[in-house]
């Protein structure tokens, strides 16, 4: 029997299985050329919005270059950052740095910029003026080092929203911090450095404070309760005021300080033991005051501590340090206490402490009148040497060696008799002729 041909529905399901089979497989994704990618997909400043039109006017008036998309690509000098809102983006964050003598903070500019939240002005020795009511709003962060003609308290107590204020370098005109800071409730960062502030350090203060530095000013009075009761302070700098009185006790209550300097004032008293409770402290600068008593021996059980300054002082004692601990410190300046000294004994006196060896009552050492070393010995870097030959009363180093070496000695007297013997035979010989 002949076979019967294939059917018509037969024929059309062989021609169209190739085609089911490939629709079947996962489709490959098209690879089109770069010219052929849709503009939104290219990374590039072009695909984000444009800065607000006010706001571009705005950074021209202040000589800043807009030839570039300022969100995108700020100069180095004067960094922008922008939102990513829409429409048009708007500038949060503007620092100018090394401005011309001929900028002009202009009103009409300021306003526009309203959207800032941080404003750095870095060198910009311009002429401040009133910032509008938004503005002071909306910032968050201002600094301002070595810039602004002259600024007053006043001016900057308006901007009461701050979390950071840096004032630095500048002729600052205010009573005291408390007109500054009064209605600053938010703050968290407060620098005011080489500002000539007078007046006394607040008698009350917000608690949000972590970092506080008023050195280099004309702060007078004491560390009042309100700074020792920042529990959460991590920095405090009040070097170089005119402060006085003792550190206060409750020192100890800032229990979250790294960096504590109260340099170059005139505290007295002693150092106080409530440091000790202080279990993160790792910069400690009490130098240049009038500080009294002994070293506490705490510090040197301060495991944290890694810079160390009590120069300059009054205090006296035996210094309570090992050399492990010394060692462990990247900075110790003990230098200036007259009534301070080390045992020699435990200390060496290459580490260059400057302050003398006890003697057995714990006095300093006179160092001697004069060294009688070699020129090797002279090449150390201390006049008192590690050898622990103090006397029992400490008062003269023990001599090794009393007169001439005995050898040289020898030797000198019989040259001296050959000679004398010669000279005699000679005139012996002269008187017989």
């Amino acid at each position: 029997m002949k076979p019967s041909p294939p059917s018509s529905l037969t024929i059309l399901l062989f021609l169209l299985l190739p085609t089911i089979t490939i629709s079947l497989s996962p489709p490959l994704p098209p690879t089109p050329s770069p010219t052929s990618l849709p503009h939104s997909s290219i990374p590039s400043s072009s695909s984000s919005s444009p800065l607000d039109p006010n706001q571009l006017k705005a950074l021209q008036s202040l000589n800043i270059p807009t030839s570039k998309d300022p969100c995108s690509q700020p100069s180095f000098h004067n960094a922008t950052q922008c939102d990513a809102s829409k429409p048009f983006r708007h500038l949060i964050s503007l620092r100018l740095t090394n401005c011309s003598s001929y900028l002009s903070l202009s009103f009409t500019a300021l306003k526009s910029l309203s959207t800032l939240n941080t404003l750095q002005l870095l060198n910009c020795p311009i002429t401040p003026i009133r910032f509008p009511p938004q503005l002071t709003s909306s910032l968050r962060s201002f600094t301002c080092i070595n810039s602004l003609h002259k600024i007053s308290g006043v001016w900057l107590s308006h901007l009461a929203n701050l979390t950071e204020l840096t004032v630095s370098n500048v002729q600052l005109k205010a009573s005291g911090p408390y007109v500054i800071l009064s209605h600053m409730t938010k703050l968290k960062t407060l620098t005011i450095s080489h500002c000539n502030l007078t007046g006394s350090l607040p008698r009350h203060i917000h608690s949000n404070l972590t970092h506080i530095d008023f050195s280099n000013n004309n702060l007078k009075g004491t560390i009042p309760p309100s700074i020792t009761m920042l529990d959460s302070l991590e920095i405090l700098n009040l070097s170089s005021n005119a402060l006085k009185g003792e550190i206060p006790s409750s020192i100890g209550d800032l229990i979250s300080l790294k960096n504590l300097s109260l340099a170059s004032n005139s505290f007295s008293g002693s150092v106080p033991d409530s440091l000790s409770a202080i279990p993160g402290l790792v910069h400690l600068d009490l130098s240049s005051n009038q500080l009294n008593g002994s070293i506490p021996k705490f510090i040197s059980e301060m495991r944290n501590l890694n810079y160390l300054n009590l120069a300059n002082n009054n205090l006296r004692g035996v210094l309570p340090f090992n050399s492990s601990f010394i060692k462990s410190l990247a900075v110790l300046k003990v230098g200036g206490n007259s009534n301070l000294c080390y045992n020699h004994s435990v200390l060496s006196s290459k580490l260059k402490l400057e302050v003398a060896p006890c003697d057995k009552h714990g006095m300093p050492v006179s160092p001697p009148p004069s060294k009688r070393s070699s020129s090797a010995d002279d090449s150390t870097d201390s006049d008192y040497n590690d050898d622990g030959d103090y006397d029992d009363g400490g008062s003269h180093k023990k001599e090794h060696h009393h007169g001439p070496n005995k050898v040289v000695l020898g030797v000198a007297i019989a040259l001296s008799s050959i000679v004398f013997l010669i000279v005699f035979l000679i005139l012996c010989s002269k008187c017989c002729r």
